[in-house]
C-alpha cells in the first residue's frame, strides 16, 4: 500500500499544477482593479503606484510564478521558521501574494480565520458523520419500522430546507424569542477558564446545530441506501445461515462492506470543512474561510478568490487519495498491488 501512496501522490502533483493554472487564468480574465474601491479624488499616478506595489500591473506569467511560490516556496519556509525559530538567509527577498482589499498577506489572513471555522464547521462535520451512521444503519436494519419512517421524514426535511433558512428560523426561535443564544458568533472570545468555555459552547449552539442536521441527513440517506443493499446479498444469509449473531453479522458484515461507497462521501466532504460553510458563516457572522472568501468576491479581491480555490480543489484532490485508500482497509478484495 505505501507504494501506492507514493505513486499517487506523484500522480497527483501534475494534477495539482494543472488545476492551479486553470484556476489562475480564469479568474486572471475577470475585471478587477485592485483600486476600485478607492475614493474618486485619488489621482491616477497613485492609483498606478498601488497596482505597481501590489503586482497587479506585472505580466501574466510573472504573477502566476509569484502566485505559485506561495504555496511551495515562500509559505512553508515561513511556517518552518515560525515553529523552529530558525531564520533561514534570504527571508527578506521571498514574495507574498497580498490581498487587495486588507494589504495583508492572503496565508495569514487564511490562518487567522481557519480556527474559526475548524471549531464550527469541523465539530458539525464530525457530529454530523457520528450521528449519521448508526442512524442509517439502524433504519435500513429496521425497514419500515415507525423509527425508520419518522428518520426518513426527519432526514429529507433537514437535506431538502436549506441552511440559511434553517439558521434564520434558529436565530428567531432561540435568540430573539427564548434570549437562549447569541446570535452573532463572537471571534475575539477566547477560551481561558470554565465560563468562557460556557460561552464558546452557547455561541456555537446555533450554527453547529444548522449544520449537523444538514450533514446528518446528507450521510444518513447514502447510509441507509447502502445498508439495504448489503443486507440482501448472498454473504449476509450465509452468515445467518452460520449461526453467528446477529450483532456480529451487522456490525463486522452488513456494516463494514456498507461503508464502502459511504467512505467517498465522508472523505470528498472534509475539503468543504476547510473552505468553510459560505452561507451558515455569513448568517451567524462566523469570522471563518467562508466569510472571507464571500467578501473577497464581493470585493474584487482577485488574489485571495485565487488562493482559497485552489487550496480547496489541492483538498479534494488529496482526500480523493484518502478515499482510495480506504477502500483497501475496508475491502479486502481491493488490492494496489
Amino acid at each position: 500500500m505505501g507504494k501506492y501512496i507514493i505513486r499517487r501522490l506523484l500522480t497527483a502533483i501534475p494534477t495539482i499544477l494543472v488545476i492551479s493554472f486553470i484556476i489562475f487564468a480564469i479568474l486572471e480574465l475577470s475585471p478587477s482593479d485592485p483600486t476600485g474601491n478607492l475614493p474618486l479624488t485619488i489621482p491616477p499616478e497613485t492609483r498606478a503606484k498601488i497596482r505597481e506595489s501590489l503586482g497587479a500591473d506585472d505580466p501574466f506569467a510573472i504573477k502566476y510564478v509569484k502566485w505559485l511560490n506561495q504555496f511551495f516556496v515562500s509559505e512553508p519556509l515561513n511556517l518552518f521558521e515560525t515553529a523552529t525559530g530558525i531564520t533561514l538567509p534570504g527571508s527578506e527577498d521571498r514574495t507574498r501574494v497580498i490581498s487587495w482589499q486588507t494589504r495583508g498577506p492572503v496565508m495569514d489572513i487564511i490562518a487567522e480565520r481557519l480556527p474559526q471555522t475548524l471549531w464550527v464547521v469541523g465539530t458539525a462535520y464530525i457530529l454530523g458523520t457520528l450521528i449519521a451512521i448508526p442512524v442509517g444503519v439502524f433504519s435500513a436494519y429496521k425497514q419500515y419500522s415507525i423509527f425508520d419512517q419518522v428518520g426518513t421524514f426527519l432526514m429529507m426535511v433537514g437535506f431538502s430546507v436549506p441552511t440559511f433558512f434553517t439558521g434564520l428560523m434558529f436565530i428567531i426561535i432561540f435568540s430573539v424569542n427564548l434570549k437562549w443564544f447569541p446570535s452573532v458568533y463572537d471571534t475575539t472570545l477566547v477560551v481561558t477558564d470554565i465560563e468562557s468555555l460556557q460561552q464558546q459552547l452557547r455561541q456555537m449552539f446555533m450554527p453547529v446545530t444548522v449544520l449537523t442536521l444538514f450533514y446528518t441527513a446528507q450521510l444518513s440517506r447514502y447510509t441507509r441506501a447502502s445498508t439495504l443493499d448489503n443486507l440482501q446479498q448472498d454473504y449476509i444469509r450465509t452468515a445467518r445461515a452460520k449461526g453467528l449473531s446477529e450483532r456480529v453479522v451487522i456490525n463486522r458484515h452488513a456494516v463494514r462492506n456498507s461503508l464502502i461507497p459511504v467512505v467517498t462521501l465522508i472523505a470528498l466532504g472534509i475539503p468543504g470543512v476547510f473552505s468553510g460553510a459560505i452561507i451558515t458563516e455569513q448568517i451567524f457572522r462566523v469570522n471563518g474561510i467562508g466569510q472571507y472568501l464571500i467578501i473577497a468576491i464581493q470585493g474584487g479581491d482577485l488574489p485571495t478568490v485565487q488562493t482559497v480555490t485552489f487550496i480547496f480543489a489541492v483538498l479534494v484532490v488529496l482526500f480523493n487519495i484518502v478515499a482510495d485508500v480506504m477502500y483497501g482497509v475496508l475491502d479486502p478484495r481491493v488490492s494496489y498491488s
